[in-house]
């Protein structure tokens, strides 16, 4: 297999790299400087101050404040749930709800055996005739809503795939090509002209000037002994 090939752009002159270094090192190293302090001084907040305070609240205010709240909260109301609402609850259930519920349901049960039926069958021997009309009326009502319906959704199945068809298929074709014809070498071509000019001179700037930077901030940190 065989790549394109790439052209590295040439390295600035000396002068310049120079001159960048040290404009790195006056803007770049304070700034790196201030925050390493300010990360060491975090540090040492958290470990000398507020860890040891965090145990402490956690030992006598959190605990103490969790135990009373269990024991003159928690008990007491368990206590009054258990003896003031369960307890009168299940009693009313036993001595009240339930004679009521039989009592009710003995009762819709004479009115459906006695009455209901009763009154269906007398509907019916009325009625019979009009309401059997009316029940086939009702299907034949039904059955041509439902072919009316069945041919409207054939109907509508041909429309859509002809639109389809006519109109949403050529277009998906065009603006297939026209991205492919189009969009895909342009952004072929940036991504080459990214890789030829942009990731050389990022490559140069972090190996040349960043670099050496970050070397210099931490041999300047250890020497004043305030790295970790």
């Amino acid at each position: 297999m065989t790549g394109r090939p790439t052209t590295r752009p040439e390295p600035p002159p000396p002068l310049v790299a120079a001159f960048a270094r040290g404009v790195a090192l006056v803007v770049v190293l304070p700034v790196r400087l201030l925050w390493e302090l300010l990360v060491g001084a975090g540090r040492l907040l958290h470990r000398w101050l507020l860890s040891p305070l965090g145990r402490a609240l956690r030992a006598w205010v959190l605990r103490p404040l969790a135990w009373l709240a269990y024991h003159l909260l928690w008990v007491p109301l368990a206590w009054l749930v258990r003896h003031l609402v369960r307890r009168p609850l299940s009693w009313a259930l036993r001595t009240l709800v339930r004679p009521v519920a039989r009592l009710v349901v003995v009762a819709v049960d004479w009115l459906i055996r006695h009455l209901l039926v009763p009154l269906v069958r007398l509907v019916g021997r009325l009625f019979g005739p009009a309401l059997t009309a009316l029940g086939r009326g009702l299907w034949w009502l039904l059955r041509l809503a439902w072919t009316a319906l069945s041919h409207a959704w054939r109907l509508a199945g041909r429309i859509l795939r002809a639109l389809h068809r006519l109109l949403l298929r050529p277009v998906g074709l065009a603006l297939r090509w026209a991205w492919r014809h189009t969009v895909a070498p342009l952004g072929r071509a940036l991504r080459a002209a990214w890789r030829v000019t942009v990731t050389p001179a990022a490559r140069w700037l972090n190996a040349s000037v960043l670099t050496p930077v970050r070397e210099a901030t931490r041999a300047l940190l250890s020497a004043l002994n305030l790295r970790p």
